[in-house]
């Protein structure tokens, strides 16, 4: 069996309707970007839809929480690079981080750390992780060396210093 990706990455373009009137991704957008990079991943890559289970299941994930820093603007017509990674998960919830750069990942745009709540649709309450999502879950994990969105920002700024 092939082992599945720890990061997962995509491309987009970033389109007008998405700007603000300085041709600059707007705020908000950025998170239509990042979600929509990670339904497109999972079900390309992990072969998870979360539309279709929660059609047939009544089961999905909500996002619980979202902290996000933006370091550079991304622009009208240019091609981004995104990367998301499953940073920690408990029974009931995944904690993700994703990145958006450049195209050549050479500059990084903005980053997002998320929680996602498994939820029952049908009984409005928090649902419980099958045993193959766990065990997808402690497969693909990519945790990264700080605790707290706070102390990434300080490590990835930190960083870009001694570049």
């Amino acid at each position: 069996m092939n082992s599945l990706p720890k990061v997962l990455e995509s491309k987009a373009i970033i389109r007008f309707q998405d700007c603000d009137p300085f041709n600059h991704l707007n705020n908000s957008s950025y998170l239509n970007y990042f979600m929509n990079h990670r339904e497109d991943m999972l079900i390309e890559v992990y072969d998870i839809d979360i539309y279709k289970m929660a059609r047939k299941e009544g089961k999905s994930w909500v996002v619980g929480t979202s902290q996000i820093a933006y370091l550079k603007p991304a622009f009208l017509m240019e091609k981004v690079t995104m990367q998301s990674q499953l940073l920690h998960y408990t029974d009931s919830e995944l904690y993700v981080e994703m990145r958006m750069y450049n195209e050549d990942k050479s500059q990084l745009k903005a980053i997002l750390w998320s929680s996602f709540v498994h939820f029952n649709l049908l009984k409005q309450q928090r649902e419980i992780h099958t045993e193959d999502f766990m065990n997808l879950f402690s497969a693909i994990q990519n945790p990264v060396d700080t605790l707290n969105f706070e102390d990434r920002m300080k490590s990835i700024k930190q960083a870009a210093v001694k570049l």
